[in-house]
C-alpha cells in the first residue's frame, strides 16, 4: 500500500473532493484525520470510511482552534506525515462588483489564509521530525480563469503561487509542497461556480473540458495520493493539473 504507516490531515473532508481524498488515503494504508467545519458531517464521514479514521470539527480560519486540533491529531496518531489543505469556498458566479466585501473576505480566509494558519501549526512538527508533505488544492481557475468568478479565481491563483513559494523555502528541510489544480467537479460548490445548476449550464462547462466531463472526487484523490506518496519523493513545487485538458 502506497501510504502504509503514514498519517494525514485532510481539511474540508466531510464531503466532495476532501471526502474522496480521505477515503483513497485510507484505502492505501494511511490513518486520516478528517477536519471539517461541520462536526456531525465529519463524524459521519469518519464512520463511513472507518479504519481508525478520526473526525474533528474545526474552523480552518481560526488559528488557535486549528493549532489545538493539530496537537490533538498528533497526540492521537503519534506523528503527522501529510496535510491536504482541501477546505475551500467560493462566491456565486456573478459580476465582480456584485460580490460583497464579506463574501470576498470569506473566500480569501478559507482558500488562502487557512493555508498560512495550517503552516504555522504543522511546519514546526515537520521540522522536528525531519520532513513532511503538504498538498494544497488550488484550481484551474487560478490558471485559466472563468468570467463571473473573479475573486475566487484570484484566491486560487494565490494558492497555486504560494505552493511554489513554500516549496522552495522548505525544500532544504525535506518538506515537500505541491498543489492540485482541479477543473470544475461534481461537488457541492458546483452550482455556485455555474451560477445556476441547469442541464444547459453543465453542458457549457463540460464543453470547455477537452475530455468531455467534469472531474470527480476520485480523480482528485488519485492525484493527491501520488503527491503524498514516496513515489513523488523528488516532486515539489508542482501544480498538478487534473483538468481533462482544460488548461491547454
Amino acid at each position: 500500500m502506497r501510504l502504509k504507516d503514514k498519517t494525514a490531515i485532510v481539511t474540508g473532508a466531510a464531503q466532495g473532493f476532501g471526502y474522496g481524498i480521505a477515503q483513497r488515503f485510507v484505502e492505501e494504508g494511511a490513518r486520516v484525520a478528517i477536519l471539517d467545519l461541520n462536526t456531525d458531517k465529519a463524524q459521519q464521514a469518519a464512520d463511513e470510511i472507518g479504519h481508525g479514521t478520526l473526525a474533528f470539527g474545526c474552523n480552518v480560519t481560526d488559528g488557535a482552534a486549528l493549532r489545538t486540533v493539530v496537537d490533538q491529531v498528533i497526540a492521537a496518531f503519534g506523528r503527522l506525515d501529510c496535510v491536504v489543505n482541501n477546505a475551500g469556498t467560493t462566491h456565486r458566479n456573478q459580476p465582480m462588483l456584485d460580490v460583497t466585501e464579506e463574501e470576498y473576505d470569506r473566500v480569501f480566509d478559507v482558500n488562502v489564509k487557512s493555508i498560512y494558519l495550517m503552516a504555522q501549526a504543522v511546519i514546526p512538527h515537520f521540522r522536528a521530525h525531519g520532513g513532511g508533505n503538504i498538498v494544497n488544492i488550488g484550481s484551474t481557475a487560478g490558471l485559466r480563469p472563468r468570467p463571473g468568478l473573479v475573486w475566487y479565481n484570484a484566491s486560487k491563483g494565490a494558492v497555486n503561487l504560494l505552493t511554489k513559494a513554500m516549496a522552495i523555502e522548505l525544500a532544504p528541510e525535506q518538506i515537500r509542497v505541491n498543489a492540485i489544480a482541479p477543473v470544475a467537479g461534481e461537488t457541492p460548490l458546483l452550482a455556485q461556480f455555474m451560477g445556476e445548476d441547469t442541464p444547459e449550464k453543465r453542458a457549457q462547462f463540460r464543453a470547455t473540458i477537452p475530455l468531455g466531463r467534469l472531474s470527480t472526487p476520485l480523480d482528485i484523490a488519485n492525484g493527491a495520493l501520488f503527491l503524498a506518496s514516496d513515489e513523488a519523493a523528488m516532486v515539489t513545487g508542482t501544480v498538478l493539473e487534473v483538468d481533462g485538458g482544460r488548461c491547454i
